[in-house]
């Protein structure tokens, strides 16, 4: 009898194996303890997404604010991040004591979360001490103040995770720091986007229902949430007391070694001597919150549009001034890379019109949006896995030109459904391609590529600043990439002002104030699709053809 063949294993199921052992094992077995407390403050900032959904239905059914409001509001909410400027340079001169302004962090988040805890659950207490639409506005102004500071110390603390010495007291070679700081960022978008993921499992359990609800239930089940998101500041200072547990430890492990209490510090100190103070950046920073301040509290005209101008020109000003650190060579491609992921991240949306319309028009109720954030937090976690070699290995240019192409392709059956490609599709597939099975592949594609531009950048700086200004250079790059999220909801509000999209809106007596409107969001649904598909390559195209390079 003839023996049978030997087995053979699949070139596929080899070539599988071997990069998930490439890309997911190894940054497992690359994680070490010391990079745990910046990626808690990480993973805090992650979970803040836990009261996104019902944010969005309160809003909804309870605000009366326009989407041309929301889109301003949503500019002056992240406008604190152009602020990361100073915090980081003030991170630089107290880099011993910065642990404390995470918990100055956490109380202003959790004073965000405590007023949305009393608007739900104290409604008529705090509508007579001012008005509830004050009051959220409030809220949201709070929340992104706090996050900034922790976010600016969790950036600097990413720099500490890092060690520059073993446990036997010998120095790491540069490759060596250069590998474990591309680790740690990859990490840190791991962490933030893994605490995404937590909370989307949260709201899919915690929404189960919610729109059938009678309204006094449905008010307890937002509050019920909003309850559990004060925890989200617990974890960060957490992240701060394991921190300074963690180099208790390794300074008596080298003391132990024979090493003098003198050395130990120099060696467990990665900052160095302290800066000098540059009153140019706090000067720019006090400048700018007065700026902000000024025009904000007395609603000038064009207030935005002067607030975004004078900052933009504060930080370009203060990356002028921080870049004549470096060699002119990486002075060029800070700049490149810089150009490449403003203009990428600046591109405008259609506003909340599109959510609102998914909800009245598709059926998308809160539990249904909940799970496509599961889908797309899972997924876009497992894109840093999938393209982690394409980010390392791929320049900032090429990775904004592939992104742009596919985010546009894949956006497209969005546009499509406004014009009832979802009725076409299930009349041709026996109702399974219908208009929520299109979210839930669109979701599925594009959330894997949203983290991709910012790990090589922050990789980059890592690695290339000099490490006396590790904080600093931080949050000048920072504050310039998320002063591109502040040109996108301008450009989201000017786009809102020209095509007027409207949600019902009743008054306290059932009466409609305002009818449900939305026969422009389709040219708006184009216009946006059109506008981040060009301005990104031809931000690519000027990199390449300028001495500018990129990362």
């Amino acid at each position: 009898m003839a023996s049978a063949p030997p087995s053979i294993e699949p070139e596929t199921t080899g070539f599988a194996r071997s990069w998930i052992d490439r890309n997911i094992l190894a940054l497992g077995r690359e994680m070490r303890l010391s990079y745990l407390p910046p990626l808690m403050v990480y993973v805090a900032a992650g979970i803040s997404g836990l009261t996104s959904i019902v944010a969005t239905f309160y809003i909804k059914e309870r605000l009366g604010l326009s989407a041309e409001f929301l889109a301003g509001l949503a500019f002056w909410a992240g406008l604190p991040w152009a602020l990361k400027v100073p915090l980081g340079h003030l991170v630089d001169l107290i880099w011993r004591w910065k642990g404390f302004l995470v918990f100055v962090g956490a109380g202003l988040i959790a004073a965000s979360i405590t007023i949305m805890v009393g608007l739900l659950g104290s409604t008529e207490s705090m509508r007579g001490l001012w008005s509830i639409e004050a009051w959220f506005v409030l809220s949201t102004l709070l929340s992104p103040i706090g996050y900034v500071v922790q976010d600016v110390v969790a950036d600097a603390m990413t720099v500490e995770a890092v060690p520059r010495f073993d446990a036997e007291g010998r120095a790491t070679s540069m490759a060596e720091r250069k590998s474990m700081n591309t680790t740690v960022q990859t990490l840190g978008r791991v962490a933030i986007i893994g605490g995404t993921v937590l909370v989307s499992l949260a709201n899919v359990y915690l929404l189960r229902g919610v729109g059938e609800m009678p309204e006094a239930q449905k008010a307890l089940a937002y509050l019920r949430i909003y309850q559990l998101a004060l925890a989200i500041p617990v974890v960060s200072v957490l992240g701060v007391v394991l921190g300074a547990a963690l180099r208790w430890r390794d300074a008596r492990r080298l003391v132990a070694k024979g090493f003098p209490r003198s050395e130990v510090r120099q060696m467990l100190n990665p900052h160095g001597e302290r800066p000098p103070i540059n009153w140019w950046i706090i000067g720019g920073g006090l400048a700018f919150a007065i700026v902000s301040l000024g025009v904000g509290i007395g609603d000038v005209a064009g207030g935005q549009e002067i607030v975004f101008g004078v900052s933009m020109a504060i930080v370009l000003f203060l990356m002028w001034r921080i870049t004549s650190e470096l060699e002119p060579d990486a002075r060029h491609v800070l700049v490149g890379t810089a150009v490449l992921v403003f203009v990428f991240r600046a591109m405008p949306g259609p506003g909340a019109g599109s959510t609102w319309w998914m909800i009245d028009e598709l059926g998308f109720d809160q539990q249904f949006l909940a799970e496509l954030s599961v889908i797309g937090s899972v997924l876009t976690l497992a894109g840093l896995f999938i393209f982690r070699r394409f980010m390392a290995e791929r320049s900032i240019a090429y990775i904004v030109a592939f992104l742009t192409i596919v985010s546009t392709i894949i956006g497209a059956p969005i546009v499509g459904m406004y014009y009832g490609l979802h009725h076409w599709t299930a009349a041709h597939t026996g109702g399974v391609v219908d208009a929520r099975m299109i979210a839930l592949i669109d979701t599925a594609i594009e959330s894997p590529l949203g983290q991709i531009a910012m790990v090589p950048m922050l990789a980059w700086i890592a690695n290339s600043a000099p490490d006396r200004l590790k904080a600093t250079f931080f949050a000048v790059m920072a504050s310039f990439t998320n002063l591109a999220l502040a040109a996108a909801q301008l450009g989201t509000k000017y786009l809102n002002q020209m095509f007027v999209v409207t949600r019902e809106v009743k008054n306290a007596s059932g009466v409609v104030t305002t009818p449900a409107d939305y026969y422009q969001l389709g040219v708006l649904l184009i216009l946006t699709t059109v506008i981040g598909f060009v301005l990104p390559l031809l931000a690519v195209l000027f990199v390449k053809a300028t001495r500018f390079r990129s990362a």
